[in-house]
């Protein structure tokens, strides 16, 4: 009988995985877009992304996530019905969730990718100018591959909090890891054989993340050095 909840319990971690990621692919999207907004050169640009990020920094993760799972959708509803549209709005909990994630660690983005954006030197956008290039292309070829390889101890650090911060859209009723253990330790009143075995779960996704990520700092850091030679 245990080993059933065990196994139920480690089965939802493809929907946790699933959550880390899609939410991963947005905050990084947002990141990258607000980051180049703050180094814009449009005023309005620049105000916009720095309260963004100053805002949703400025609000615990649970605070937003409630926010936009219950008060959102009441409110999106609300309008429509004052349009005249006979609707109720709600989201699922895991749209709800990887959505929030993503608002919520593209700020945290954002600045790891600003702050490697501004250390890349001046003299080779202006050399790319130079050249002909336009602004697509010396983003693609140029900002883009030292943005990541100067970004990566941030974003390692943003991903690592991202991946354990999954575990609070359980509270919305998503059946993650996180979920499913408190199910599990409530029925056979075990919980600290349960919540161990979720804490073991993010504890593999942490040391996994961290081996792939220092080989990639590593390839990186071996190009940079042969460049320099």
């Amino acid at each position: 009988m245990l080993g059933g909840y065990v196994v139920s319990v480690l089965a939802a971690g493809w929907i946790t995985l699933s959550l880390a990621f899609v939410s991963l692919i947005l905050a990084v999207v947002i990141g990258i877009a607000a980051a180049l907004a703050r180094l814009s050169r449009s005023r309005v640009l620049r105000v916009t992304a720095t309260l963004y990020t100053s805002v949703v920094r400025g609000i615990p993760d649970l605070v937003m996530m409630l926010l936009v799972f219950y008060s959102l959708p009441a409110l999106l509803s609300q309008a429509a019905q004052d349009w005249g549209y006979d609707v109720y709005i709600e989201f699922s909990p895991f749209g709800a969730g990887a959505a929030t994630l993503g608002l919520i660690f593209g700020a945290y983005m954002a600045e790891t990718f600003r702050g490697a954006l501004m250390n890349i030197p001046k003299g080779q956008l202006e050399a790319a100018e130079a050249y002909g290039l336009g602004r697509f292309r010396i983003f693609w070829r140029i900002l883009l591959p030292q943005m990541m390889r100067l970004a990566l101890p941030g974003f390692t650090n943003n991903w690592l909090v991202l991946a354990k911060a999954t575990a609070l859209v359980s509270l919305l009723g998503l059946q993650d890891v996180m979920f499913r253990a408190r199910g599990a330790a409530e029925a056979t009143a075990k919980p600290f054989t349960f919540y161990l075995l979720a804490g073991g779960f993010y504890l593999a996704i942490t040391a996994i993340s961290l081996f792939i990520l220092s080989r990639a700092a590593k390839r990186y850091e071996l190009g940079v050095k042969e460049l320099a030679r």
